[in-house]
């Protein structure tokens, strides 16, 4: 049988114990929208058409609390990676904002294929990436 299809990526996760840290970095540097914070364990970001979310490790790795949304034990420790889907005309915008808010840029390169990445790293030192999706689709979506 075949498998049903998937549509996309609707949330992706990273962590971060400081959470007032990632919430002046997601909110306050990249502008992201926030949708939801419960202080000690996450806050949630609204990105286009889907969600980042960000969990302290030391929360989210404890069975559930609230037995009417019953999440399994979940996490990482260690940086992880999140790529963010800019517009390839935003991406000298986006240095410029990065730069101009303290934000140290690790790497800004072109793919074999020409398209340009900006990494640098948020305050849990997760790598935060900004492309097009070009990258991988060859054509902006």
């Amino acid at each position: 049988m075949a498998a049903p299809g998937v549509e996309g990526v609707l949330e992706a996760a990273v962590y971060a114990a400081d959470l007032d840290a990632a919430e002046a970095f997601y909110g306050g540097t990249l502008g992201l929208e926030r949708i939801q914070r419960v202080d000690g364990r996450h806050v949630f970001f609204r990105t286009g058409h889907s969600v980042v979310l960000v969990f302290d490790p030391d929360e989210t790795d404890q069975p559930p609390r609230n037995p009417k949304i019953p999440v399994p034990p979940h996490g990482a420790r260690g940086p992880g990676h999140l790529c963010l889907n800019v517009a390839e005309a935003a991406m000298d915008a986006w240095r410029a904002r990065l730069e101009a808010e303290g934000v140290e840029i690790e790497q800004d390169f072109l793919w074999p294929n020409g398209v340009r990445s900006i990494y640098v790293r948020d305050p849990a030192g997760n790598s935060v990436e900004f492309s097009s999706t070009r990258l991988w689709f060859g054509e902006d979506r």
